[in-house]
């Protein structure tokens, strides 16, 4: 039955047959085009300079496209450069100046290997995408470079165009733009499973380069899922988010990138503890600040003080939520503090830091006026950083628990489940959901919790339900059953420090039951895919990123520099094109030297599974919308060759 209200709309975009015809002439083209080449990462930890060179690099997928196109009348070391050029357009053209005399052949040269390269990568998509991705300002010049398409006039043709933007002193900025387009071409949809956030030094200049990106989502993670808190105003999210960054030195993106006031920190800290040399609080230096380097000494008093804030915070909100049955983490309350010691689970341990200050041993959990007045104003600090305020709505409008995206299903943490392999009732709010209806309510209640809190079922304060995602141990983000911050800050037997991770962590092993989870969520068990985060890889240890059969990948394979000597790599990426199914192992990043010069490391790609036959974008989501389109626009010709709708062209 023919909608002619709908129609009639549709008509106000093309109103007549031939347009209409056009357009499906149009979509039927893009139907038939490969699949573009999707891209998975995740646990990106604040590793900007590693993350955008992969994206750059697109894991190792350009440097293959360079040796195809010239591997046989380039050399090496040409090669090498080539793909350098493209990885940090700005720093070889820099370097090249300073050694060549030649520099305007240079120019062309590198723009005529520049061009083949990027109709390399663009021959999946039709002439309009194509141009739809080009720089402003160089756009037209590279259309008609990628589409000159006259064999015997071409060489003339080139000579002209690449001398004329030679001779006009653009050839820099056309070089740069060209390069950008080369790596924004190459991946065509990017999927962020999890923690951008944490640990390495720049979140936030990842940030900025994915809302410059054409096509990204997120399956956020319980680093992100703090950072969401924290910017509802959350204190018990704020302290965490606080704490960790003080302990990885990270001051720069907490001061200079979002505006995040640290001096009343640090003013209390030199107040409340400045003759205790905080020993264990030194902050982990994997990176050095460029902007607001901060002593090693204060920091470290820094992170204590916020750190006895997080328990005491934390405590309240244990209190508030007893269905969270969080008790265990009460342990404040449990310090003998005259004795400096703590009975956890039955056992007495000596406490490593006896000196607590701030803390009333017959009120542990209530705050000093001081700290009161500090969380206050750190709280001020995040509701109106507009930088944050903007990350974290792109983490909103971009992201979500979970994703189905062409049959694979994605997300961080873990699907809560029995060690029988059930999925596992969870309580959230006094009421009960498990597997997919249980990321869906969690999904509904993050989302109302920041933008509606009035309407959130959420009792207590806006947030508390991600500061419960950040560590809760029936948390799908977290799986844990504990989160030992205590512990591993105050007692020195590591024993105590050791997390028991959730069932689904073994049971994933076995085939049948990833091929559960996935009828869970409705996709196909023979040949759909888990992609999964958070837990990383120990690959020197023989672990395999494979799971079930090859039915679940994790992809976390340490870009954090933290977890680089766990792991023995420095992440993966996990490529989807086509043809087939692959993982990149990545080689730690190297950065560019005194002289100018930078040593990048080609990723190992392992092909996992090679598809029966190619993919054309029919077979994907976006081909069933289109598909739709198609239907559509048929009923609409259909209705203006009856007369049904008058057409107007």
């Amino acid at each position: 039955m023919i909608d002619v209200h709908y129609l009639t709309l549709l008509a106000k975009e093309f109103p007549d047959t031939k347009k209409a015809s056009t357009e499906i002439i149009n979509l039927m083209a893009i139907l038939s085009l490969p699949k573009g080449t999707e891209y998975f990462f995740s646990d990106l930890h604040g590793e900007h300079e590693s993350f955008i060179h992969m994206m750059k690099s697109a894991s190792g997928v350009v440097r293959s496209k360079i040796d195809d196109i010239f591997g046989k009348s380039l050399s090496m070391e040409d090669r090498d450069r080539l793909a350098s050029l493209i990885y940090d357009p700005e720093a070889e053209i820099n370097r090249r100046k300073n050694e060549r005399t030649d520099i305007e052949d240079w120019y062309r040269v590198s723009i005529f290997r520049l061009i083949e390269t990027c109709k390399a990568v663009s021959t999946k998509y039709t002439r309009s995408k194509v141009r739809k991705r080009l720089p402003k300002g160089y756009d037209v010049i590279i259309d008609e470079l990628l589409h000159a398409d006259d064999e015997s006039n071409r060489e003339h043709y080139y000579r002209e165009i690449i001398n004329s933007i030679v001779e006009c002193q653009i050839a820099e900025g056309f070089i740069t733009q060209l390069s950008y387009t080369i790596s924004r071409l190459a991946v065509d949809r990017l999927h962020i499973i999890g923690d951008v956030y944490d640990r390495g030094p720049h979140p936030d200049y990842i940030m900025d380069y994915l809302l410059e990106f054409h096509d990204v989502d997120f399956q956020w993670g319980n680093h992100d899922i703090v950072w969401m808190g924290a910017a509802t105003g959350n204190w018990a999210c704020i302290s965490n988010v606080i704490r960790i960054n003080v302990s990885y030195n990270n001051f720069d993106m907490l001061e200079i990138g979002y505006g995040i006031n640290l001096r009343p920190l640090a003013s209390f800290a030199l107040s409340t503890y400045g003759d205790d040399q905080c020993e264990f609080f030194y902050p982990h230096i994997l990176d050095k600040n460029i902007f607001d380097p901060v002593d090693e000494g204060i920091a470290a008093k820094m992170h204590k003080a916020m750190t006895v804030i997080q328990f005491k915070v934390e405590g309240q909100r244990i209190k508030a939520h007893p269905e969270f049955r969080m008790e265990d983490r009460l342990l404040l309350d449990k310090v003998d503090y005259e004795n400096g010691t703590i009975v956890i689970n039955g056992k007495e341990y000596a406490l490593r830091d006896k000196n607590f200050p701030t803390v009333d041993p017959n009120d542990p959990y209530k705050l000093t006026d001081d700290e009161e007045l500090l969380m206050s104003t750190l709280e001020a600090s995040f509701l109106e950083s507009s930088k944050l305020q903007k990350h974290i709505r792109f983490l909103y409008s971009h992201g979500a628990m979970y994703s189905r995206v062409n049959g694979n299903l994605l997300y961080h943490g873990c699907i809560p489940m029995t060690d029988e392999g059930e999925f596992e009732e969870c309580a959230v709010n006094n009421v009960k959901y498990k597997g997919k209806a249980l990321l869906d309510y969690l999904d509904t209640e993050v989302r109302r919790a920041y933008f509606d809190p009035g309407d959130s079922e959420e009792t207590g304060l806006s947030g508390d339900i991600m500061w419960y995602l950040w560590l809760g141990s029936k948390s799908p983000l977290f799986g844990k059953d504990r989160m030992t911050t205590f512990e591993r800050c105050f007692i020195a037997d590591k024993a105590t420090h050791k997390e028991k991770t959730a069932p689904y962590y073994k049971l994933i092993e076995k085939k049948e039951i990833c091929e559960k989870i996935l009828e869970e969520f409705g996709l196909s068990s023979d040949s759909s895919h888990i992609v999964n985060g958070h837990v990383p890889v120990k690959l020197k240890d023989g672990e395999s990123p494979s799971k079930g059969g090859g039915r679940l990948f994790i992809i976390d394979g340490g870009m954090s520099k933290a977890y680089q000597k766990t792991t023995g790599i420095a992440g993966y990426t996990f490529i989807f094109n086509s043809r087939s199914l692959a993982l990149a192992e990545h080689k730690p990043y190297s950065r560019m030297q005194k002289d100018g010069t930078q040593k990048f490391h080609s990723p190992e790609i392992k092909i996992v599974e090679t598809l029966r036959e190619r993919m054309t974008v029919a077979d994907t989501d976006m081909g069933d919308e289109l598909k739709r389109q198609v239907k559509e626009l048929k009923m609409l010709v259909s209705a203006y060759k009856k007369g049904v709708i008058k057409e107007k062209g």
